[in-house]
């Protein structure tokens, strides 16, 4: 299962990208692909030939995950009739 994360860069703009699996406690670096914008557009200082990509965490400020489809279904919400 591929998690989609906001991955925020120090000094410059964050990312929008899909994690095969989380990195661990002792990662030195995260690995993910589909890399874009947050609009989705392309990246213009990365080669659209590449598919996979790898950060080192002192880059790193902090990534977001976002809820997939399945974390979606599990939520129960209630509403007053």
């Amino acid at each position: 299962m591929s998690f989609t994360v906001l991955i925020h860069i120090a000094n410059a703009d964050p990312i929008v990208a899909e994690m095969d699996d989380m990195p661990d406690k002792t990662s030195t670096h995260i690995i993910c692909n589909n890399v874009r914008a947050r609009d989705g557009k392309p990246l213009h200082y990365i080669d659209q030939d590449a598919v996979r990509f790898i950060f080192p965490w002192h880059r790193i400020t902090f990534i977001e995950i976002f809820p997939s489809e399945e974390d979606h279904a599990e939520v129960e919400t209630f509403f007053r009739d």
